[in-house]
């Protein structure tokens, strides 16, 4: 039974992270250099909205899954 819902836990745990680095709770692992590309340090600005979308995706896949 807890099996069944392990896809979605580390769904949950990963848009819990996305949503802490969006918002300044935490700091991404490897903070972009100047020699990065620009894509790579507006990443932590798309987590804004990837992160809820994820949590909200990974409540409604355990609630909609078959106990």
């Amino acid at each position: 039974m807890i099996a069944a819902y392990i896809d979605e836990f580390i769904m949950f745990c990963a848009g819990l992270w996305m949503s802490g680095v969006g918002y300044g709770f935490l700091q991404m692992p490897n903070q972009p250099q100047a020699s990065q590309q620009t894509w790579l340090a507006r990443l932590p600005s798309h987590f804004k909205w990837m992160g809820p979308l994820l949590l909200i995706i990974s409540i409604a896949l355990a609630v909609a899954s078959p106990a």
